[in-house]
């Protein structure tokens, strides 16, 4: 006869479930992805567990509101952009100024744990510990008055935009 599942001490259960969910292109959770593993458990102890995670090193907190699970292996370099996607997922985004114009050769500076964003969404500077920071800056364009000026960079999880549209910005 197996044990009943919740009988399995709940550290043990979020590590097993997440190693089965985890991948190097899925390993960003935020607190309600989380505790979804766990449904279970009190608030209290759901916090306690969440904490407890990160002070062994299973969790590391991002920024607010997103945690990276270290077992995952992510490639390090696209933590930002991918964070960035995360937390705004449900605005428009899209990678412009430094960070575009970096890339695109425009300009010389190459911003060193830094991106730089357009959203609708307010603008504001997140850090994200020793990864960098993330810069949104608010924008009143709509995507449909974007159409040719933006591609999809799978890679980043982000809409990228042109260079043309990144100096007009």
């Amino acid at each position: 006869m197996q044990p009943h599942s919740n009988s399995v001490q709940p550290m043990a259960r979020l590590l097993r479930k997440l190693a089965q969910l985890a991948s190097g292109e899925r390993y960003l959770f935020t607190p309600d992805d989380l505790r979804a593993l766990v449904p279970d458990i009190s608030e209290g102890a759901y916090k306690t567990l969440l904490s407890r995670a990160a002070s062994e090193g299973h969790l590391t907190r991002v920024c607010r509101g997103l945690y990276l699970f270290e077992a995952a292996k992510p490639s390090s370099g696209l933590v930002l952009f991918h964070a960035a996607a995360r937390l705004r997922a449900m605005q428009f985004n899209y990678i412009s100024l430094e960070t575009a114009l970096s890339d695109y050769g425009v300009i010389s500076q190459i911003p060193i744990n830094w991106i730089t964003l357009m959203s609708s969404g307010r603008s504001s500077i997140i850090a994200c510990g020793h990864w960098g920071s993330i810069e949104f800056v608010h924008t009143r364009q709509k995507p449909q008055d974007l159409v040719g000026q933006l591609h999809y960079d799978a890679r980043c999880r982000l809409w990228r935009a042109t260079s043309q549209q990144t100096l007009r910005d």
